[in-house]
C-alpha cells in the first residue's frame, strides 16, 4: 500500500479515470438501494452538498468507501463515489490536493508513511491522537477512530494449530528453534522485506527462519494456500481481511505487540470539517461500532461471498439502526 507519491496532475488523472469508469451514483453497485431515516438524521445544512468520496482499491477500503457514501446520503448530502484509487500515497495526495474531500485511513499508515515516523504508538488511543495532532499541519482532520485493527499479522491453519499448540507469536518463534519443519510460513514480497514485517518481527521475537521453510508467494495466494495447508501451515495476513475467516484460519497473539496499530478512522479536509461539523458525530457513532470482529465478517461477505460493497454497506448500516 505504500507506493511512492505520483505527480498532483496524475493523481487528478487518476481521479477523474475512476469517476468516468465507476460512475458517481450511491447505488452503483447495489441497485439504487434507498436510504431511509434511522440514527442518522437529515442535516439541513448538508442538503444537496457534493462530497468527494475516495478509497483505496481493496475490499476492505472499498467496503468502507461505501459506508461513506451511504452515510453521507442518510445524513442528507450527495456524496460523489471516486473510490478504488490504487495506492496509498495516492489517495492521500487526491485528499490533500482537493481532488476527493474524505476516506478512510489507518492511524498507522499514516503514522509511518505519511508522517515519516519510524516508530509506532503501541497504545491505539495514543496512536491515534499523535496522528491527529501532527496532521492539523496538512490541513487535514482526523475524525473518530475505529477500534478495528487491520494490521499485519501471522495466522495458521486448523491443522497446524492442533499439531503445535501455537497461540502467540512467542509460541511461533519457539516452534522455529525447536522444530523448523513444522514452522512452514507462507509470506509476501513487501512483507519479506519491511521493517514492519518479516525482518522486524524475526528480531523482536528473536527467531530465524530457515529459508527451506520461508515460502514467498503473492498476498492474494496466502490465505488459499495456508487454508490448504500443503504447504504452508502458517502466513502472513492481513487481520481484518475477510480471506482469514473464510479459510478459517487463527490469528496468532502479537504478545510483544510488535506489529504497528492500524485503526481506520475518516480524514477530511479541514475546511470541509470546519463547515459541517455535524458530520463528526455522524461517523463517530459508524467507527464505535466496527471493531475487529465485526470488519472482518463484514470484509468476509465481500472477500469470500461475492456480494458488492455497497449492499454491504448499506445492510450493515440498517442492521446497525443508522438508516431505515
Amino acid at each position: 500500500m505504500r507506493k511512492p507519491p505520483r505527480p498532483v496532475a496524475v493523481v487528478l488523472a487518476l481521479v477523474a479515470a475512476v469517476s468516468l469508469a465507476g460512475g458517481c451514483t450511491i447505488g452503483k453497485d447495489s441497485g439504487g438501494a434507498q436510504v431511509g431515516e434511522g440514527s442518522i438524521k437529515k442535516i439541513d445544512a448538508l442538503n444537496g452538498v457534493q462530497i468527494k468520496v475516495s478509497s483505496k482499491e481493496f475490499d476492505e477500503q472499498l467496503l468502507l468507501g461505501q459506508i461513506a457514501v451511504v452515510a453521507l446520503q442518510a445524513a442528507g448530502a450527495s456524496p460523489q463515489d471516486k473510490t478504488n484509487i490504487t495506492g496509498s500515497s495516492n489517495v492521500r495526495q487526491a485528499l490533500t490536493t482537493g481532488a476527493v474531500d474524505l476516506y478512510w485511513e489507518y492511524t498507522g499508515t499514516a503514522w509511518i508513511s505519511f508522517l515519516k515516523q519510524t516508530k509506532p504508538i503501541t497504545d491505539p488511543q495514543e496512536q491515534y491522537d499523535a496522528v491527529k495532532k501532527a496532521d492539523e499541519a496538512n490541513n487535514i482532520t482526523w475524525w473518530a477512530r475505529s477500534p478495528a485493527n487491520d494490521t499485519y499479522a501471522i495466522a495458521a491453519n486448523q491443522k497446524a494449530l492442533q499439531q503445535t499448540g501455537v497461540k502467540t507469536l512467542s509460541d511461533y518463534a519457539a516452534l522455529v528453534k525447536s522444530n523448523p519443519a513444522a514452522a512452514s510460513t507462507c509470506i509476501g514480497p513487501e512483507f519479506k522485506s519491511r521493517d514492519d514485517g518479516f525482518p522486524g518481527l524475526e528480531k523482536t521475537y528473536g527467531f530465524t527462519l530457515p529459508p527451506a521453510q520461508e515460502h514467498l508467494v503473492n498476498d492474494a495466494v496466502i490465505y488459499p494456500t495456508v487454508g490448504k495447508g500443503d504447504t504452508c501451515g502458517f502466513g502472513e495476513v492481513a487481520s481484518t481481511d475477510g480471506r482469514v475467516a473464510g479459510q478459517q484460519l487463527t490469528v496468532l497473539e502479537d504478545d510483544k505487540h510488535f506489529f504497528p496499530i492500524y485503526n481506520p478512522a475518516i480524514t477530511v479536509a479541514t475546511p470541509l470539517a470546519r463547515k459541517y461539523p455535524q458530520l463528526e458525530q455522524v461517523f463517530a457513532g459508524i467507527a464505535a461500532k466496527l471493531d475487529t470482529k465485526t470488519l472482518t465478517d463484514l470484509n468476509k461477505k465481500v472477500s469470500v461471498d461475492g456480494q458488492k460493497p455497497n449492499a454491504v454497506a448499506h445492510d450493515w448500516l440498517k442492521a446497525a439502526g443508522f438508516i431505515g
